[in-house]
């Protein structure tokens, strides 16, 4: 069969699959086809701030202090690779590190350091502390982690103290607010990684520091002590000695490991001076240059414990809920307060006094006796200071609460507060932000209903405009949409072409309507597609009557021949067409020019 040359493709690609190309075919503008309103929108770009590596984040003192219980098998195998490039004495161990540097399937990569190092009769303990070493020596490369490390404390005594309460807190993932705290209570939690404690006497001329350090890997503990002599030369440019002493498991049932215990002596930092010509301060009680009564209007929310765990005394906030309790209850520490933190740790003196390092919360109980108590539950956050001078727990904290609602449910007032407490921000900054948020739920809900009435606008606007093309011309349709004026007009050169279905009335009698709809919907289908590819114009359908213009829509000198084309792919294509009984579909097609 001869090629149609108004044809934009060829009639046997067509007859073939006429419905694939129906639905993937590129044809030209017609009237009978979708309408395809609005092009699709091109790729938004997605504009992410881009970290400032300049800025120090509680995310990166994570990962700097990680290093020190839990390091990461990367940071592992590059101070292990580093080592065997740089220390001779690593070189028998080349072939077997390079192969555990290789097996990417070691899940606890630390502890089969440490197999192979016992294996090939190196010194494990040594050579695992210059690994601990290398770590902190990689980490100061890196100025953030250098950074992290260093902003824990001034000199290695400092740093080590806070690092028991700082890895406390990360590791107990404790949020900013109360509700994320008692939720993490809640949950059951090992015992503390590091706990640090001073051994030495006051006015000792050397410090000597107590550290435990709990895990369930014993590699991870010869490890911290290299890690802690690189952390005293790199950052407090100073020497430390430490000694491991011994290992108890960290608990009864033996399932939280073994808990370390390392004496540790900080050298004097090279280079500092000492602050010569001031004198030390006093050790004696009476010195105290401020009386009791000012000390308990100054911190509303502290008390003092002997090392009986009784209250000798208390902050006026304190005084003020339970302080006419004191002379029928008693003053227990246990009658008045619950320790919510550290979890698990035994209410004793000595118990509390090795924990100074790491945040307390308490919560205010009822009192025995008493039926009404509004201040239940009321938590305070703090810490605890031992005081030499008087063989006393000093505490000193702050109601932890984010809303005006639990501070007057509780029965206090924002006068509660010391104007110096950061809670007082919290609480009022905390009403604003809440009435920020309500505020901008209602905006964003009042532009959620814009959104969805312009997408039912467009939805409609896209049936009109479908519409006009179903009815009129593209041409037409478009100024119709846009409001003009369409006069009459007469067209000289035309060809129409009419065409119905041969006995489409016996058809209708012996079939469903259905049966019916689909046959038309796929004969007329693929006349639309023949519309488009020799560019005419599908006027009307009525029934199984068709009818199609050529040279109305668009002026061609090619009308006639057009419409023969038309012509003769609709009978073609009639034939690959069955009515439901079967028998082939035939049109009766006429032409008028």
């Amino acid at each position: 069969m001869y090629s149609c040359p108004f044809s934009q493709l060829s009639l046997g690609d067509n007859r073939r699959g006429s419905q694939d190309s129906h639905r993937g075919s590129a044809s030209g503008p017609s009237r009978q086809g979708s309408l395809q309103a609005g092009a699709a929108p091109g790729a938004a770009l997605v504009e992410e701030d881009a970290e400032d590596v300049s800025t120090l984040k509680l995310k990166h003192l994570s990962e700097a202090v990680s290093l020190l219980s839990d390091p990461p098998r990367e940071a592992l195998r590059v101070a292990v690779q580093g080592l065997l490039l740089a220390q001779p004495e690593w070189g028998p161990l080349q072939t077997a590190l390079g192969r555990l540097n290789e097996d990417a399937s070691s899940a606890d990569y630390l502890s089969d350091l440490h197999v192979v190092l016992r294996e090939n009769g190196a010194d494990a303990e040594t050579r695992l502390e210059e690994v601990g070493a290398a770590l902190i020596r990689n980490a100061c490369r890196e100025p953030r982690q250098r950074r992290a490390l260093h902003c824990l404390g001034n000199d290695l005594s400092e740093f080590l103290t806070t690092l028991d309460g700082v890895h406390d807190v990360l590791q107990q993932g404790e949020g900013v607010l109360p509700a994320t705290a008692a939720q993490a209570t809640c949950t059951a939690e090992p015992s503390a990684a590091f706990v640090c404690t001073r051994t030495d006497a006051p006015g000792a001329q050397r410090q000597q520091l107590q550290l435990l350090f709990s895990t369930q890997r014993p590699a991870a503990a010869h490890l911290l002590v290299g890690s802690i002599r690189a952390i005293a030369k790199h950052l407090h440019a100073t020497e430390a000695d430490i000694r491991l002493e011994g290992a108890e498991p960290a608990s009864k049932d033996g399932r939280g490991g073994f808990r370390y215990r390392y004496l540790i002596t900080p050298g004097s930092r090279r280079g500092s001076q000492s602050a010569a010509g001031l004198p030390p301060p006093s050790t004696k009680a009476a010195d105290l240059p401020i009386g009791v009564s000012t000390f308990c209007k100054a911190f509303l929310w502290h008390l003092v414990l002997d090392r009986s765990l009784e209250l000798v005394q208390l902050g006026a906030g304190f005084m003020r809920i339970f302080g006419k309790e004191l002379h029928t209850t008693g003053a227990a520490f246990s009658n008045y307060f619950t320790l919510k933190r550290p979890k698990g740790l035994t209410l004793s003196f000595e118990a509390i006094l090795e924990r100074v390092n790491t945040p307390f919360l308490l919560s205010l109980r009822r009192p025995p006796g008493v039926a009404e108590f509004k201040a239940e539950d009321l938590e305070i956050k703090g810490q605890m200071v031992y005081c030499p001078e008087s063989d006393s727990l000093l505490f000193v904290g702050s109601p932890y609460l984010d809303a005006l609602e639990g501070l007057t449910g509780r029965g206090l007032f924002i006068s509660d507060i010391p104007l110096h407490d950061a809670t007082r921000d919290v609480i009022l900054v905390g009403e604003q932000a809440r009435a920020q948020d309500g505020l901008r739920r209602r905006m964003d809900k009042l532009k959620s209903s814009i959104v969805e009435t312009t997408q039912a606008v467009d939805q409609e606007r896209e049936k009109n405009v479908s519409l006009l093309h179903l009815i009129f011309p593209p041409h037409i349709a478009r100024r119709l949409w846009l409001g003009e004026h369409i006069e009459a007009q007469a067209h000289d050169h035309v060809t129409m072409l009419f065409s119905d279905i041969v006995g489409f009335t016996s058809i209708c009698s012996t079939a469903t309507p259905i049966m019916v709809i689909n046959m038309l919907q796929s004969l007329y289908t693929q006349f639309d597609l023949f519309c488009g590819q020799l560019d005419v114009y599908k006027v009307e359908t009525i029934g199984d009557a068709y009818c199609v213009a050529a040279g109305l829509h668009k002026a061609s000198t090619e009308h006639a021949c057009q419409m023969a084309w038309m012509a003769l792919r609709m009978l073609d294509a009639c034939s690959e067409h069955r009515t439901h009984d079967g028998e082939p579909i035939r049109v009766s097609v006429n032409a008028d020019r």
